[in-house]
C-alpha cells in the first residue's frame, strides 16, 4: 500500500504558510480544514493553504508537495488514530468515533492518489467555483534515469489544466534562463 508524505525541497513552505509541514510527515488533501470558511475571505498565508496546501497529519502544517511513498497497514492505522484525534481536538468532531471515520475517509483519499509510482511528487491546486471546493491534483515524475527528489530533474506534469497552469512557475524556463546567465 502508498500513502502520502511531506517533503520539503526548499524553504519557501516556511515562508508561504503560517505553518509548514515537517518534512516527512504522514499527509492528507486538508481541504476539510476550509469547510466551514468562505474561501473568498481568504487572505495571505491562509489563501496559500488553501489553494495549494497538503496538510501534515501530525503538526497540522501545509506542505506544497507530497511524495507517494510505501506504507504498511499499520502505518495506515496510526495516521487514521492520529487524525481522529487531532479531529477531535481542533476541528470540533464530537467523539473519537465520528473522528476516526472521517479520519479513515480522509486517508482512503490520500490512498487513491497515489495510484502512480513510488517517489512521484504530487501538487494540488484547490478552487472556490459554483459554491464548492475543487481540487485538481498533478503528478511530478523523474526524468528517466534522474535520482528522485532533485526539483529540477522533474519534467513531467499530468493533471494539470491549462487554467491551473497560469498559476505555476516553469522549472525548466528558470533553469535554462540561468543556464544562459552562467555561460555569458
Amino acid at each position: 500500500m502508498k500513502l502520502l508524505r511531506t517533503i520539503r525541497l526548499d524553504t519557501s513552505d516556511t515562508f508561504v504558510f503560517d505553518k509548514a509541514a515537517e518534512p516527512g510527515e504522514w499527509a492528507v488533501s486538508g481541504a476539510f480544514v476550509f469547510w466551514s470558511v468562505d474561501p473568498s475571505t481568504l487572505q495571505g498565508k491562509a489563501r496559500s493553504a488553501f489553494r495549494g496546501g497538503f496538510l501534515g497529519v501530525e503538526s497540522l502544517g501545509w506542505s506544497t508537495l507530497v511524495q507517494i511513498v510505501e506504507a504498511s497497514e499499520d502505518d495506515r492505522a496510526r495516521v487514521i488514530d492520529l487524525l481522529a484525534e487531532k479531529l477531535v481536538a481542533h476541528f470540533g468532531a464530537p467523539d473519537m468515533n465520528a473522528a476516526r471515520a472521517a479520519a479513515a475517509e480522509e486517508v482512503a483519499f490520500a490512498e487513491s492518489l497515489c495510484d502512480q509510482p513510488k517517489d512521484v511528487l504530487v501538487g494540488v491546486h484547490r478552487s472556490f467555483e459554483d459554491g464548492a471546493v475543487r481540487e485538481t491534483f498533478r503528478s511530478l515524475r523523474p526524468r528517466d534515469g534522474a535520482k528522485p527528489n532533485r526539483v529540477f530533474a522533474f519534467l513531467e506534469v499530468e493533471g494539470a489544466d491549462d487554467e491551473q497552469a497560469a498559476d505555476q512557475v516553469d522549472l525548466v524556463a528558470m533553469v535554462d534562463n540561468l543556464a544562459g546567465r552562467e555561460q555569458k
